[in-house]
């Protein structure tokens, strides 16, 4: 006999569910920098009660999402360009190093899911579908930071992905740079999978500082 245990799982179901969907649409800029979000109507759009909608903005808060400000509720940061500088400067020096790492470490069948994740973004950078592209450049980078052997490395990564994503999203509706995303990607896997790491190393900065200009002009365009 099952012991009896309580596995009732919809209020949790319920709050991811509320975070996921907030998230993306601030990834698909449906609210802009700046503006205030109206808990009131979120409530209604999103058809959950207030307590839960709070509890999803304190998750997406720690993720610096958002601001939840004193007597004023929830916002959108806007984001000066130093402070995106800090972003892309911790990004740079995260990801040089666990591409390099990873380039030593990483074994044959955790490469091929490396390769499988290369896949699926070129279907993505080839597509109309903004989402998949960050979803699936997300998980070509996670895997080369769980291979990378440090996991703290890792972590402290794990803490900027969402902010990475955001601006991955912004610069990435600018024509051509998901393709350029891409080859910048593909050097990157080469490297990994030529147990160079010299040139890993390389492509990763290379990459990050190419991402990093697109992102300046995304903001400059107004995206």
């Amino acid at each position: 006999m099952l012991p009896d245990l309580n596995l009732r799982v919809l209020p949790r179901t319920v709050q991811q569910a509320t975070v996921d969907k907030l998230r993306l649409a601030i990834f698909s800029g449906v609210f802009e920098p700046g503006s205030r979000l109206v808990e009131s109507q979120l409530c209604v759009q999103l058809g959950i009660s207030r307590p839960s909608l709070r509890e999803a903005l304190r998750s997406l808060a720690a993720e610096r999402l958002i601001d939840i400000v004193p007597n004023k509720g929830p916002f959108i940061p806007a984001l000066s360009w130093e402070q995106v500088t800090a972003i892309y400067e911790a990004r740079e020096l995260l990801e040089v190093e666990a591409v390099g790492r990873c380039s030593q470490t990483i074994s044959q069948q955790e490469l091929q899911a490396l390769e499988k994740a290369l896949s699926a973004f070129e279907a993505a950078a080839s597509s109309n579908d903004a989402l998949a592209r960050v979803t699936t450049a997300a998980d070509f980078y996670s895997i080369i930071l769980a291979n990378c052997g440090n996991p703290i490395l890792e972590e402290i990564h794990r803490g900027l992905v969402a902010r990475i994503s955001l601006f991955r999203s912004r610069s990435m509706s600018l024509e051509g740079r998901a393709l350029s995303s891409l080859a910048e990607m593909k050097e990157i896997y080469n490297s990994i999978a030529a147990g160079d790491e010299k040139a890993a190393r390389k492509a990763a900065r290379k990459h990050v500082l190419k991402a990093m200009a697109a992102a300046k002009k995304s903001m400059e365009c107004g995206n």
